[in-house]
């Protein structure tokens, strides 16, 4: 062990006797530039890979139980699904590297796996505060809107790769404070203009937007091999119509330069998703209960925390469907098509009576 010390000892010297003035006087400067290139590159390589990481899974109930300490609130109902709403933007903003997809220098500029991974977080982010925004914090259509949340809810659907004036960090910021605001509001008993209505028709429209969001990932994931469909666009209805006529048989194929962008978009939007159900099964707990869904809730959530697990290989693989080689895309494309049967299955319970 101390001879492994004395050789980085050693070795971390000797690179400073590289840097030092009289060493570049002696060899000249247009040594020491390219030294200095040179060791630029290898730090941005070094950053690139540290920050190339998704974070870790958190747990909600502590991720609540911290931010409610901070905002010196309680749990009530809603509680959970705003903290962790609150904890999904904070890791957005502040996980390894920091927000990377406006990034305009490297390493950043030069990434595009957390930069999607980014996109389906966020994407999850814009659903699920809409909903809060148009439907958990009102108890009818003309009931009015909450003032923090309609702050909140746009700030979240700012263009995602604007660096600067203003930059997308700037105001997703400000979208976080507005749901801290709402969440203080929310748990002050004495306040009352602040409301989260736990019903399973406020439920199921959230559920709705999440099969649409997840039927899209599936098909995209899917035709990573490309697919041959037939046209369903008018299915199951004779008097249905369409603004452009298409052909009945359809060609889709995701580009090759893409099939890794829709991946790993796939990935954060399921990671997102992930604790936000298990947000919601504890605010909407009595709902699932009297509909006998909490099993079908937990069903999608194991669905889709397969989708988290670590993949074996640098890059993303594209074998052909039945080939000799794996396909990462239909393999996730199975288990986001599982988590959205399941869904339909859940939506069915909450709309029975």
């Amino acid at each position: 062990m101390v001879d492994f010390k004395q050789k980085i000892s050693v070795g971390v010297n000797r690179i400073i006797d590289l840097y030092r003035p009289s060493t570049l006087k002696e060899n000249g400067w247009l040594w020491g530039a390219g030294l200095a290139a040179v060791t630029y590159v290898i730090m941005v390589l070094i950053l690139g890979f540290l920050w190339n990481s998704e974070p870790e899974n958190f747990d909600v109930r502590e991720a609540t139980a911290a931010i409610t300490q901070k905002a010196r609130a309680d749990f009530v109902v809603g509680a959970v699904t705003t903290a962790t709403m609150i904890h999904i933007g904070e890791t957005l903003l502040y996980k390894r590297g920091g927000y990377l997809s406006n990034d305009v220098a490297p390493p950043g500029v030069f990434m595009d796996n957390q930069p999607n991974w980014e996109f389906g977080v966020l994407v999850m982010l814009r659903d699920s505060s809409g909903v809060l925004r148009n439907h958990w914090s009102r108890s009818q259509s003309q009931s009015l809107e909450d003032k923090d949340l309609s702050i909140a809810e746009p700030l979240f659907n700012f263009d995602n790769n604007s660096w600067i004036l203003p930059s997308t960090e700037g105001e997703y910021k400000e979208a976080i404070a507005g749901l801290e605001r709402y969440l203080a509001r929310l748990s002050d008993t004495s306040v009352q203009n602040a409301q989260f209505y736990a019903r399973a028709d406020n439920l199921k429209q959230y559920l709705d937007i999440v099969g649409r969001r997840l039927g899209s990932l599936s098909q995209r994931l899917s035709a990573s091999v490309g697919q041959v469909r037939v046209n369903t666009d008018l299915a199951n209805d004779p008097q249905a119509q369409q603004s452009t006529q298409s052909s009945n048989i359809v060609i889709v194929k995701t580009p090759w330069l893409e099939i890794d962008d829709v991946f790993y978009e796939a990935r954060g939007a399921s990671w997102a998703l992930v604790h936000l159900l298990k947000a919601i099964e504890i605010d909407f707990q009595s709902v699932l209960e009297k509909k006998n869904a909490i099993i079908s809730l937990r069903q999608i959530i194991r669905e889709l925390e397969a989708v988290q697990e670590s993949t074996l290989s640098p890059v993303v693989l594209n074998g052909s469907g039945f080939g000799l080689f794996s396909n990462y895309s239909l393999t996730l494309a199975n288990y986001i098509s599982r988590a959205n049967a399941a869904i339909i299955d859940l939506r069915n319970l909450l709309a029975q009576g």
